[in-house]
């Protein structure tokens, strides 16, 4: 078959065939319509010879003949000789490579451009050239000359006119004939940066060689690997014509609806790869030709329209199937997106010139009576070119530019691209725009309004398609630049509902000329008959088409048709559209949309004032046969005096001030008024009734849960880390108190409710206010303020107290944080809105350093945009309550939201609790025909109000005839109001159910509200429930008679009270009348049993608009009526809740099952069929049982068929069977009387037996008086039942108590549901894509869909990346180039689901930031008493109590206490003292209390503690060098050595010493070698000046260790040393960056304090040498050199003195400098005399009670040393101890005759630090990998034997045992405190249940008395040579006592045995020597034991 001439079709009948092709596509119900005629249109400039083959020379292929004969070779022309020959240069020598001229200035000749040309041999480069553009192609591919003409860039020689010479002069050096198709490859352009950048690539006919390639493969049947399409849809199977026979092959999707959602299809993307075994060739499919198999080309000779490249796989088939199971899209408002206004400054500024209207001589009269004649107001959508002037009745016709601007979006997409590089992607033409438009107009329903969110979907995705490789080269790019998670495009699958042609890339098609589209898009529109007209063909300009179109809307002729598609094609001129919407429904939608959300409400009103609903609620009452409803009403109030008004006089009652109040203070009606229901008791005769009370009643409200403890820690430690950080925007530290302001919206009842949250919660007792006793709640509404005009002088206020208050820190809570963001630019000055904006956003706040901002929101979305305010690190999303199935908080009440609503409506075995009301629907839609004037709000309320009367009148039973007035209401209606009046009737108090009716308009809801309270009052109903109008700005008001009830219920005795919120109306059976144009954050009550939102608005697509009406149902329900995570087998169990983006925090949880939903559903998220929702009661249905078996099978496809139900009777009943016709386990919903889905049992009808239903009756009789006989079915319909589970509650009398167990019911407009139960690509509801909020844009078109997996933190991302705000929005204002510079340092963001409990979180959160500042302010100090304190007390008073230094005679005369009373030695063991008497009882601590909690006590800082690195006040910031605002501080490391003989070689220490600090030490030169540590003469004396160097060793506190003294020295100037180990040394610089700092070697890494006290004592002593050396050498006494250190521990915080002058009066401690402490101490005559001085450690009993103070004291000091290391010079501490290192140097310095002094009169306090220490020991074995708990008797085993080594130092072991062990090692000594053992020059631990009598063998050395003492056994560790064995025979030993001598080998263990001569007198075996389990090389220490003989 061939082609006769250009743009038409050879033959007839293959026109026909192609025809019925395409309808066939269009009317198949796959995602992909079959694109055949794509190929089959040429284009008018190609032409043909006879044979079908083009003979244009420019359309050779570049690399020659496709046939099998070789190319030519091609034989360049020599270069002349001596010219340049080098690749990028010509043959002048100049440079022409892009990257060279990249920022050169290039002259460039008028009428020329610049063009990239592509050289084979510089593959990664081009070079550059000028081109005449009269040469080059159009962005179409045409209309470029034949020929060349180019200048030379490098050298400027220009004119050449061929080609292949310039190819010679630029140095190509091709193999192949030079053209210019194959070179030149893109258009140059500059950047912004004036950058030389390659461009889009030149289009060279439209096709590329490679598709042509492909072309040529599939003609011969084949397509291998190497050959595969660019796009892979290339392969996708069409619906043809099928072969000659006329037969075709249906693909297997043919049962799939055909409508469609946007971005909910994803059938294609099992297609959207090659398969798998696709790498050899592919047998030719009989389906058709392949996707892109085009007409017959030049050398395409076998080209057949039967050839194909494969077929659809079954897992496309059923993929496609699963994922079209979803309604369509219904009215909304989404043409507009917020109702944007035609004079938008964005659309004003991309129209253009083309806004411009077209000269008179164009205009177009608009016909008169157009609306009138039509009943519909049409909508023109202007698209590309001018749109004509409208003339005439311009009124009846409205004129939108949002199509346009969608259209000038998608046009400027690539420069999204181009921004970032070179990009050879171009936008969608104008022609191909159009045509897409006419696909999406002709998928649309009859009832769905065209959304431009869709169709922008669209045209993306289709432009994505077909830039697939480019797309991901850029992403590919772009995420190897960005840093994080990176949001980039994701490309679709395919696109749905169009050609799959339509998405192919430019360069694989033919381009779309204007010639063919009018014929194109009426072949498209013809698939749907008349809905979609297309006028093309005929129409010369868009006024022609205009003027057809009106005259055929006049004429009648677009009766049917619901869009008219307007196209101008003229040569030589840019095409040209419009839209027309001409349907009914769509442009009463679409005018309604355009309204802004006020001047909706505007419009609303102004037709009720001016009395334009007057004739619908004439119609309205008119019930046909039955009469009129006021007459009807008229008659049974026939016993007042006079009627009252009617419907329509109560609507012009409106007009005066009066009928806006509502009566609901009015008492009950008189008894001579109609009497309530005969049925119905007087509630205040059985509410007082003890025996009739309801004990079930019970409020929960008020308590906090434990998952707002959880949030309220979050909040806490977001703050914390705010203040952690280095920035130092918060200092926690310096605040001793907070305040708070908690600003709500300008309601109400929002403020009440906020206000008695508060008062419940206790915060403000917490807080200790001024006022310490709250007479009421009244005085917390001082901390709650509404944001109106009112707000603007508290918030003033606040910011003057905070400028005055530094040391407060002020809480802003910004609750319900979405609601106003506008901008103070952009509001009035009387207006509350812009209120946020001016006063949080205020310079004034951001500065104030002590004001923290907290934003609370449920649709956070607003404030996540690209100019947010808010850091990403701040916000705090609500955690998930599971993970995996498993309770994470344990609480009794479990959130129902809107993902569990959704998956209701998903459930097959129950009545979804969200549905919409078919009934109503078609009502509202035949009245909204009868009056197309009217606002569709108007309409939809007067029906519904209509409709809840003929609800009560028909159940009231006080309507004659009242069983025919079913049928002038819903089944719907009627199961609420039935609800509603029995639910008091079944419990004894008359508990019952709040109907929650959401009416935004406060006009229309006031006129509802006295509708219903007329009908009410005339049906005497006055005493059965309320109804309540909830207007924003009015207080919440109720009858007396139900705040007495409410009084009652809550056991309130004051008889002012009266319910401020409707929290407060728990279990009050009342219908709500929610009014205002949102919800404002009010709370409902749980007995919310209804939500009626059938009269919201659809006309606001917004998330935050749909989900915050929503969320109005969200609730708490009862855990325990949670059914089991069981789904049954083989189901699809959602993977990720659909709540998610809004209702989780936690990142490890997210992606779990949320489990919590009561209706857990076990089948993927679909929408409901309308069988299931559309009519809750179902009458008796007989269906075939074979259809049984296919509703179960299409359960993932759901029949659309809907069930109408005829009228019943009072006398007949509604039933629905539950068939069990599931053999899998029954997934427990909330109804626990299990039902299945309505569909279900209309199917199964009568068949089953009665034994396999559950029968639920309801009888309409209202005259019923008995509560349910059977409580196991109650009386309740079908509808009820479902969504109210079987009560747990054994009481099951009460309604209420019962519907705490269930979620509220909730009743949308059809267009909502069917939005809201839609799903999109990524499994999300439908409506998460929509815009977030009104005030934010979409940053680009060019973005990718929320991800169903998405956490909330990541939609966070999403939108801070993909949002930008308006300009009215306050964020817009927040724009900086650097993003991380906008973020306000002090602002959090708390965002949760609505109703779940988010603002006793934030109170909560309040309280523990209150309890943290007091604890910030408090620490925890050790206070234990004394141990082992002796039984006498002594009669000597050694010094006067008040003396304040001790004289150093009495010292030396004051016996030394050898007993060690420092409680955290509670565990070692006793030193023996003869003046020392134990109780008793003896040691009362036992082993296993030893690492029990120690006791302590909460003690307020003083201003002279110590602290750790946390605390950051203005004062230490140059002291710790670490703040950002002052440079960091330089330090150097210094190597310093010295020798001692103890170590056996020199050591090497390292100091850190910043620059600021080297004034304290010497140096050889300046920054030369370091000399000495600089000490002050004895002499010296400064009142800032502390003499003393300190040493404060740590290990693993680098964080919490007190090493800042700067407050605790009072500023005084001192010397500070860290002593680290090597392997922290790190870690504590970067800390403490300006301490000195002294590194251990690397061989006491492991070491323990003994180590580091030894080190710290040599070092000093050495130090001391030096300074005296340097003192003589300067002419100074060596000795008047200060020879004492400071010894501290690194949890010493602060320091107390006794108060000498109350001591004879009332003895107390005060709180002292450190610098006071050692002025005094240091102060003290004859100092030098001392070894060691120390201090007392402090305990709460302090001083009291002792009757005989000692100012000072001789014995054993810790914690706190003040050392002499010149008289200490032979005493050491013993550097391989880890425990009891003090106490052994204490004992071994005072035996060598030093004076040890400690000052009673100072105290220190110990702070409690958990972390780090040197008293932290890890004892694990050599084997890391094997986690083993090693005992102690595991610390020591035999020489020579195998044993598990352990990786612990030889001497811990050795301690350990011995303390642990050594009741069995010294059983003679236990308890024994008259025998002790006998421990020779060294203290050991052994336990405290052994004691310890301390000798030391050196000569002149001070012992206690041994006479007459009977020593249970000996300890030698290490004795040296004056431990002989006579000093040894001087001790006596009792029979059977324990020798033990510990040496560092076996060797010198022998010697000493034989040394001494133990052998004599003890006793030994082989088995009793040991060592620590040590490895060899790690040194173990043995050890002998021995009896004495």
């Amino acid at each position: 078959m061939g082609n006769s001439y250009a743009g038409q079709l050879r033959s007839t009948r293959f026109k026909e065939v192609l025809h019925n092709s395409i309808e066939a596509s269009l009317r198949s119900n796959t995602v992909v319509p079959r694109p055949v005629f794509s190929q089959l249109y040429l284009e008018t400039e190609q032409l043909f010879m006879q044979d079908g083959r083009a003979f244009n020379d420019d359309e050779d292929d570049e690399d020659g003949s496709e046939s099998n004969s070789p190319p030519i070779p091609y034989q360049m022309k020599p270069p002349p000789e001596g010219c340049c020959t080098t690749d990028g240069f010509c043959q002048a020598g100049k440079d022409i490579r892009l990257s060279s001229l990249a920022s050169e200035s290039l002259d460039v000749p008028p009428g020329f451009m610049l063009v990239g040309v592509k050289s084979p041999s510089l593959p990664d480069n081009l070079l550059v050239c000028a081109v005449d553009r009269r040469f080059l192609p159009d962005e179409r591919g045409r209309n470029a000359l034949l020929g060349f003409l180019g200048n030379c860039i490098g050298c400027g020689e220009k004119g050449f006119r061929y080609f292949t010479e310039f190819s010679n002069h630029i140095n190509l050096k091709l193999s192949t004939q030079p053209k210019k198709q194959k070179h030149l490859k893109y258009h140059l352009y500059r950047n912004n940066q004036g950058i030389l950048v390659k461009g889009a690539p030149i289009c060279w006919r439209g096709n590329d060689i490679r598709i042509r390639q492909i072309r040529s493969s599939l003609s011969e049947g084949h397509l291998t690997s190497d050959e595969r399409p660019l796009n892979p849809a290339l392969a996708h199977p069409s619906h043809t014509p099928g072969s000659a026979t006329g037969s075709h092959v249906e693909p297997q999707t043919a049962d799939v609806p055909t409508k469609f959602i946007n971005d909910n299809h994803t059938a294609s993307s099992s297609i959207s790869q090659p398969p798998s075994n696709q790498s050899g060739p592919v047998r030719p499919s009989a389906t058709g030709p392949p996707a892109n198999a085009g007409p017959p080309k030049k050398r395409h000779k076998g080209w057949s329209p039967e050839s194909s490249a494969n077929s659809l796989t079954e897992s496309t088939v059923k993929s496609a199937q699963s994922s079209l199971t979803l309604s369509t899209l219904s009215v909304t408002s989404v043409i507009t997106n917020g109702a944007r206004s035609e004079t938008t400054a964005l659309q004003s500024s991309s129209r253009g010139s083309s806004s411009q209207l077209s000269p008179l001589d164009m205009s177009v009269t608009v016909p008169d009576q157009l609306l009138h004649i039509c009943r519909l107001q049409p909508v023109i959508f202007k698209g590309h070119g001018p749109l004509p002037q409208l003339t005439g009745n311009t009124s009846d016709v409205l004129v939108s530019s949002l199509l346009q601007s969608c259209y000038l979006s998608s046009q400027t997409l690539p420069r999204v691209y181009q921004h970032y590089g070179p990009s050879p992607i171009q936008p969608l033409s104008a022609e191909m725009q159009i045509l897409l438009t006419v696909y999406y107009l002709v998928q649309l329903g009859t009832e769905q309004v065209p959304l431009i969110d869709d169709l922008e979907q669209i045209f993306m995705r289709s432009w994505r398609e077909s830039h697939l490789s480019e797309i991901r080269q850029f992403q590919q790019s772009q995420t190897q630049g960005t840093q994080g998670r990176h949001y980039g495009i994701e490309v679709p699958s395919g696109l749905p509902g169009l050609p799959q042609h339509l998405s192919l890339p430019p360069q694989s098609q033919q381009p779309l000329t204007p010639s063919q589209l009018p014929w194109l898009a009426q072949l498209a529109a013809s698939s749907c008959g008349e809905a979609v007209v297309v006028l093309g063909e005929d129409v010369k300009s868009l006024a022609q088409g205009l003027l057809q179109m009106f005259s055929r809307l006049v004429d009648g002729r677009l009766e049917n048709t619901n869009y008219v598609v307007i196209i101008v094609t003229s040569p030589g001129q840019e095409t040209q559209s419009c839209v027309v919407v001409t349907g009914k429904h769509q442009c009463r939608a679409l005018a309604e949309s355009m309204f802004s959300p006020n001047e909706g409400l505007k419009e609303i009103s102004h037709q009720l004032y001016t009395g334009a609903a007057q004739e619908l609620i004439h119609y309205c009452n008119s019930l046909g046969q039955d009469g009129n409803m006021d007459s009807l009403l008229d008659n049974v109030s026939v016993e007042h005096e006079a009627s009252p008004p009617s419907s329509s006089q109560m609507l012009v009652e409106e007009k005066t001030p009066k009928a806006t109040h509502s009566p609901k203070g009015r008492t009950s009606p008189k008894d001579s008024q109609t009497p309530s229901l005969k049925d119905m008791p007087c509630p205040k005769e059985t509410v007082s009734s003890p025996k009739n009370t309801c004990l079930e009643y019970k409020v929960e409200w008020r308590e906090v849960r434990p998952i707002q403890l959880a949030v309220a820690r979050k909040l806490l430690s977001h703050v914390c880390a705010i203040a952690d950080s280095s920035t130092q925007n918060l200092d926690l530290g310096s605040f001793n108190r907070i305040s708070f302001l908690i600003l709500v919206p300008p309601s109400e009842v929002s403020f009440q409710q906020t206000v008695l949250h508060l008062w419940s919660s206790g915060v403000l007792q917490e807080l200790g206010s001024s006022e310490q006793e709250f007479a009421s709640q009244r005085e917390a509404e001082h901390y709650v303020v509404k944001m109106d005009q009112s707000a603007q002088s508290r918030i003033d206020r606040l910011l003057q107290e905070a400028q005055s208050n530094s040391y407060t820190l002020y809480i802003l809570v910004h609750d319900h944080a979405h609601w106003d963001i506008s901008s103070t630019f952009y509001s009035s000055t009387d207006s509350s809105l812009g209120l946020v904006d001016r006063l949080l956003n205020s310079r004034q706040v951001k500065d104030a350093t002590n004001i923290l901002i907290l934003h609370v929101t449920s649709f956070p979305f607003a404030l996540q945009t690209q100019c947010t305010r808010i850091s990403p690190y701040n916000e705090i999303h609500w955690p998930s309550t599971f993970s995996n199935d498993v309770d994470l908080y344990h609480e009794r009440t479990r959130y129902f939201g809107v993902s569990e609503l959704l998956e209701s409506t998903c459930s097959g075995s129950s009545l979804p609790l969200m549905r919409y009301d078919s009934s109503f629907e078609s009502m509202t839609s035949t009245l909204e025909e009868r009056f197309p004037k009217l606002h569709s709000a108007v309409i939809r309320t007067t029906v519904l109000v209509q409709q809840y009367c003929v609800a009560l009148m028909a159940a009231s039973g006080k309507v004659s005839s009242s069983h025919n007035l079913h049928k002038h209401t819903s089944v719907e209606t009627m199961e609420i109001v039935q609800s509603l009046l029995t639910a008091m009737q079944q419990c004894p108090t008359h508990h019952g159910h709040m109907v929650l009716l959401r009416i935004p308009s406060l006009a229309l809801a006031a006129w509802a509200h006295r509708r219903l309270s007329r009908v009410r009052r005339q049906l005497g109903l006055e005493e059965s429930f309320e109804i309540i109008l909830g207007n924003p700005s009015q207080a919440l008001r109720i009858g007396q008679t139900f705040t007495d009830q409410i009084k009652i219920w809550l056991k309130i005795q004051d008889a002012e009270w009266v319910p401020h919120t409707y929290l407060e109306l728990e279990a009050l059976p009342c219908i709500l009348i929610l009014s205002g144009a949102e919800p404002l954050g009010e709370s409902l009550p749980r007995s919310l049993k209804y939500c009626d939102l059938r009269v919201i608005s659809c006309s606001y697509l917004q998330r935050t608009t749909l989900e915050q009406e929503l969320g109005l149902a969200a609730y708490l329900v009862k855990a325990e009526s949670r059914p089991p995570h069981n789904p049954g087998p083989g189901s699809d169990v959602i993977e990720s809740d659909a709540e998610k983006l809004s209702s989780t925090d936690n990142e490890e949880e997210e992606g779990q099952d949320n489990g919590d939903s009561p209706l857990q559903s076990s089948q993927p998220l679909q929408p409901c069929p309308d069988s299931r929702t559309v009519e809750p009661l179902a009458s008796r249905i007989t269906t075939s049982p074979n259809v049984l078996k296919e509703t179960l099978d299409s359960i993932q496809c759901p029949s659309k068929a809907q069930i109408q139900l005829q009228p019943q009777t009072s006398s007949q009943s509604y039933f629905q069977t539950t068939p069990n016709i599931q053999s899998q386990p029954q997934v427990q919903c909330y109804p626990q009387i299990q039902l299945i889905s309505q569909q279900q049992a209309q199917l199964q009808g009568q068949s089953q037996p009665p034994t396999q239903t559950n029968v639920q009756s309801y009888n309409q009789t209202v005259t019923q008086q008995q509560p349910v006989s059977q409580p196991q079915i109650p009386s309740k319909s079908a509808s009820s039942d479902s969504s109210s589970p079987r009560a747990s509650s054994p009481n099951l009398s009460c309604s209420w108590a019962r519907g705490l167990s269930r979620p509220p019911s909730v009743l949308l407009p059809r267009a909502l549901y069917d939005i809201i139960t839609a799903s999109d690509s990524s499994g999300l509801p439908r409506c998460t894509s929509f815009l977030p909020h009104i005030s934010v844009a979409w940053a680009s078109s060019f973005r990718p869909l929320l991800s169903k997996m998405m956490t909330c933190t990541e939609q966070s991302l999403y939108y801070r990346q993909w949002t930008v705000p308006q300009s009215y929005h306050m964020d817009s204002s927040n724009r900086t180039e650097r993003r991380t510079d906008n973020f306000h340092p002090r602002r959090l963001l708390l965002s949760g689901p609505p109703q779940v409990g988010k603002t006793g979180a934030y109170l909560h959160f309040l309280g523990l930031l209150s309890r943290m500042l007091i604890r910030l302010m408090e620490v925890d100090i050790y206070d234990e008493e004394d141990i082992h304190l002796t039984a006498e007390v002594e009669g000597v008073q050694y010094h006067p109590p008040n003396a304040p230094w001790p004289n150093t005679e009495v010292i030396k005369k004051m016996p030394f206490d050898y007993t060690i009373h420092d409680p955290k030695y509670d565990d070692i063991s006793i030193v023996y003292c003869p003046r020392f008497k134990p109780r008793a009882d003896g040691n009362s601590v036992r082993q296993e209390d030893v690492y029990l909690r120690r006791r302590t006590s909460r003690i307020k800082l003083s201003k002279y503690a110590a602290y750790n690195t946390y605390h950051h006040c203005e004062q230490c910031h140059q002291y710790l060098g670490f703040n950002p605002r002052y440079q960091m501080y330089e330090s150097t490391l210094h190597a310093f050595t010295f020798t001692h003989l103890l170590l056996g070689e020199d050591i090497q220490l390292y100091f850190i010493i910043p620059k600021s600090k080297e004034h304290y030490f010497s140096f050889s030169q300046p920054g030369g070698q370091l000399e000495s540590m600089r000490l002050p003469l004895t002499s010296d004396w400064s009142p800032d000046c502390i003499k003393s160097p300190i040493f404060t060793p740590t290990t693993g506190r680098h964080e919490h260790g007190l090493f800042n003294l700067y407050h605790a020295m009072d500023g005084a100037s001192h010397l500070h040393i860290l002593v680290v180990k090597e392997y922290e040394m790190a870690v504590y610089k970067k800390y403490w960056p300006n301490h000195i700092m002294l590194v251990l070697p690397t061989v006491f890494n492991g070491a323990g304090i003994g180590a580091a006290h030894f080190l710290i004592k040599e070092l000093s002593y050495h130090n001391l040498e030096l300074e005296r050396s340097r003192r003589v050498e300067g002419g100074n006494p060596s000795v008047d050199v200060w020879p004492f250190i400071i010894l501290t521990d690194d949890s010493c915080v602060m320091w107390n003195a006794v108060d000498n002058d109350k001591l004879s009066s009332c003895p107390a401690e005060r709180a002292v400098s450190l610098k006071q402490v050692l002025h005094h101490m240091e102060a003290c005559p004859d100092l030098a005399q001392y070894g060691l001085c120390g201090i007392r450690k402090w305990n709460s009993r302090g001083i009291t009670g002792i009757k005989q103070w000692e100012p000072f004291s001789r014995g054993h000091v810790h914690d706190f040393l003040l050392l002499n290391v010149d008289r200490s010079q032979n005493v050491q501490y013993d550097q391989n101890r880890f425990i009891c290192h003090d106490v052994d140097f204490t004992l071994r310095l005072h035996s060598a005759g030093l004076l040890v002094c400690k000052f009673n009169n100072f105290s220190v306090m110990k702070k409690q630090i958990a972390i780090g220490g040197y008293r932290t020991f890890i004892i694990k074995t050599k084997m890391t990998d094997v986690s083993t708990s090693v005992g102690p008797s595991q610390y020591i085993c035999a020489p020579d034997s195998k044993h598990l080594f352990l990786a612990s130092p030889a001497q811990l072991l050795l301690e350990k045992y011995l303390q642990h062990t050594s009741q069995k090692l010294f059983p003679l000594s236990t308890k024994n405190y008259i025998h002790p053992v006998l421990s020779v020059d060294c203290y050991l631990n052994l336990g405290p249940e052994v004691t310890v009598c301390f000798v030391s063998s050196k000569p002149h050395c001070v012992n206690i008395s041994t006479a007459g003492l009977l020593f249970s056994g000996l300890l030698l560790c290490f004795p040296d040579t004056f431990v002989t064995s006579g000093f040894l025979k001087k001790f006596t030993f009792l029979k059977g006592a324990t020798l033990c001598v510990i040496s560092a080998d076996r060797s010198s263990l022998r010697q000493t045995v034989g040394r001494l001569e133990l052998e004599e007198q003890w006793r030994f075996r082989l088995s009793d020597e040991f060592q620590t389990a040590n490895a060899k090389e790690d040194r173990p220490l043995f050890f002998l034991t021995g009896k004495h003989i």
